[in-house]
């Protein structure tokens, strides 16, 4: 199902800001144990499901940015993958580094919108994950992590971006972004739109739902 996001409003809320070196990490660190319960009470397949059939066949070079408990990271290295995952709050990366430390996951802090130590990687990735993390950036910030996220992409590569919707929890930085807005500035450089779904969440209740988008980078000549 095809559905773009109506929402068009302004920042729902940008508390906690100061509290933490990236802004939109605020509130993160601080709940890393209920975190680690609620994301790991979800599997990859059933957050993902409509992502699974666009995937590159394995091996492929894999993002994970925003990587929070790995259990995103962890089942596409399970799959052959090559997995780099970008998590900033060091609360959440160590638990992730605890939780899968028999993956073979390679562990970066860094942060949108700049990514600058994966980019210092001089690497070009066939799959990039941005799972409910670009809510956490304001408009200028979205403008700066799209340069920055589409020049990782190699040749062919998806990008996987998901939008969370509604109430937003205490503490947290997050902004109300359509996915109007999403595809607008990923078509702007170059990428082609796959997939833009809604999805009621898995948790949180029926007043929060989510916008799936999948992009593409062209392909290389011949």
């Amino acid at each position: 199902m095809t559905t773009p996001s109506a929402s068009r409003t302004p920042p729902l809320a940008a508390r906690g800001e100061g509290k933490s070196a990236v802004p939109g990490t605020a509130g993160y660190g601080e709940t890393v144990e209920a975190l680690v319960r609620q994301y790991e009470s979800l599997a990859f397949d059933d957050v993902h499901r409509d992502l699974l059939p666009l995937l590159p066949a394995a091996p492929a070079r894999a993002l994970d940015v925003g990587a929070g408990t790995g259990r995103d990271a962890a089942a596409l290295a399970a799959r052959g993958h090559a997995v780099t995952a970008v998590e900033p709050t060091p609360e959440l990366r160590r638990e992730a580094q605890r939780l899968h430390a028999a993956a073979a996951i390679r562990w970066l802090d860094d942060a949108l919108p700049g990514l600058a130590a994966v980019h210092a990687l001089g690497e070009r990735f066939d799959i990039v994950l941005l799972s409910a993390v670009w809510m956490h950036l304001d408009a200028d910030e979205r403008r700066t992590a799209m340069d920055s996220v589409a020049g990782l992409l190699a040749p062919g590569g998806v990008m996987s971006l998901s939008l969370r919707h509604g109430p937003v929890p205490a503490g947290r930085r997050m902004f109300d972004v359509s996915a109007a807005e999403t595809r607008g500035l990923a078509e702007a450089r170059g990428l082609r739109t796959l997939q833009d779904s809604t999805a009621a969440a898995l948790l949180n209740g029926p007043e929060v739902w989510w916008s799936r988008l999948v992009f593409a980078a062209p392909r290389a000549p011949g």
